[in-house]
């Protein structure tokens, strides 16, 4: 007789996190869901409940626990960032594979993590925060070396980052983030200042297994600083193992991921390179948000939410295959976030634009981001880019030329209604 499939809990699996009941289900488990709020984000990618084998809506933690002890997880992961600390606390409570709440806050709070840094003896920004503007600019001109970053404590997705030349670019900044809500809803309280990291960024995304790391893939973000002070990113490229400066990058990422206590799942590594040597933007304890598993499994032979899926199934499997191991480049690829200068309604996508985009031989997916009716607004940061199209090939040669392709259809896309006159 069969054993019953394991379980496995994903709270609010909004964006990326749509991709774990595919990868849970592959690896032999059950997957129910976790809405910790009455309705659905609105901002968010929305989870498909009909994925899952059941959907729980409690905000009651203690209620939470008792519902979900019966069926015994082997993981209770978060579905997107807002969720890392409750998914901490339920699988700490439940006393399943868990990082745990001692420095929970520091995998959230983008001031707490780099202080957990500073702590732990690993390279790390000067910061300052506050929920007083003034407090915030009289920090960067006693600093006195432009420029500085300001941005949530706890958003996402490049949400409300802003690079600053002068004091009063600061106060503007953080008069604008304290009054915002980030990208999850929550009242900004306080706003972060810090240094300018000058150098090339990259992402570094692993899976942890019992304290086991697997780096499963390094890409370099291509960037366009705007007029405002925001950035846009542009390209994710991925770059070989073996390729400079991967092999400082891993060892300073597995620094980091021991500084926050992650153990286990995955996590999502932003890092700049400077003169000093690698240096951490910020780090999320969950999927990367550009993720597609068909894309990654071409371009690397593998994707994280898989392997996440792996890691908390069967550890000993995941510590055979995996274990302090680095991926391999099968196929150059990029990521591609299109940028635009649309500002009004959506009439229609253009179907024959889209199919010629995917026509290209380089192209993987192109994923158009507006329907027909919604507000589409000039491109400020992540969330903002009208077009994400993924391509992969063996030639670099085709893979540059499709780019440039895409890049030049790109703002046909989409058509707007004539303003009314």
């Amino acid at each position: 007789m069969s054993s019953p499939a394991p379980t496995a809990v994903v709270v609010d699996g909004y964006s990326a996190g749509n991709f774990y009941p595919a990868a849970f289900t592959a690896a032999g488990a059950r997957v129910i869901h976790v809405q910790s709020t009455p309705e659905l984000i609105p901002t968010m990618l929305a989870p498909d409940l009909t994925a899952y084998a059941e959907n729980i809506i409690a905000s009651d933690e203690t209620e939470l626990v008792e519902l979900l002890r019966p069926y015994d997880p082997v993981a209770v992961i978060p579905g997107q960032e807002s969720a890392v600390q409750l998914a901490d606390r339920l699988s700490e409570a439940l006393g399943v594979k868990s990082n745990g709440t001692a420095l929970s806050a520091a995998r959230r709070d983008k001031f707490e993590m780099i202080e957990a840094l500073r702590r732990a003896g690993v390279r790390c920004a000067d910061q300052f925060k506050s929920d007083d503007a003034a407090a915030v600019v009289k920090w960067a001109e006693d600093r006195g070396s432009w420029p500085v970053v300001v941005k949530p404590l706890s958003s996402a997705a490049s949400d409300g980052v802003f690079i600053c030349e002068a004091a009063d670019q600061v106060r503007d900044a953080a008069e604008h983030v304290l009054a915002a809500q980030d990208i999850f809803g929550r009242a900004n309280t306080e706003v972060l200042v810090q240094e300018y990291l000058r150098g090339t960024e990259y992402v570094v995304d692993t899976v942890s297994s019992n304290g086991l790391r697997f780096a499963c893939g390094v890409w370099v973000y291509e960037k366009t600083l705007l007029p405002s002070g925001q950035n846009i990113y542009n390209r994710d490229i991925l770059i070989s193992p073996d390729e400079e400066p991967v092999p400082a990058l891993i060892p300073y990422v597995r620094e980091v991921l021991d500084a926050l206590a992650v153990s286990w799942g995955p996590a999502h590594a932003e890092v700049i390179v400077t003169e000093r040597g690698p240096v951490l933007v910020e780090i999320a304890t969950r999927l990367n948000g550009q993720l597609n598993p068909g894309f990654q499994k071409l371009c690397l032979g593998h994707d994280q939410a898989g392997l996440t899926a792996l890691a908390y199934t069967d550890p000993e499997g995941f510590a055979r295959s995996y274990g302090g191991r680095v991926y391999r480049k099968l196929r150059s690829a990029y990521s591609y976030n299109t940028p635009t200068t649309l500002d009004g309604i959506v009439a229609a996508v253009d179907e024959e634009t889209v199919a010629a985009i995917n026509a290209l031989p380089s192209v993987f997916l192109t994923s158009v981001k507006y329907r027909p009716g919604a507000r589409i607004r000039p491109t400020t940061d992540l969330l903002t880019a009208a077009v994400r199209i993924y391509l992969t090939s063996a030639d670099e040669e085709a893979l540059v030329a499709d780019y440039e392709e895409a890049r030049r259809l790109k703002d046909g896309v989409y058509r707007l209604e004539e303003p009314a006159h």
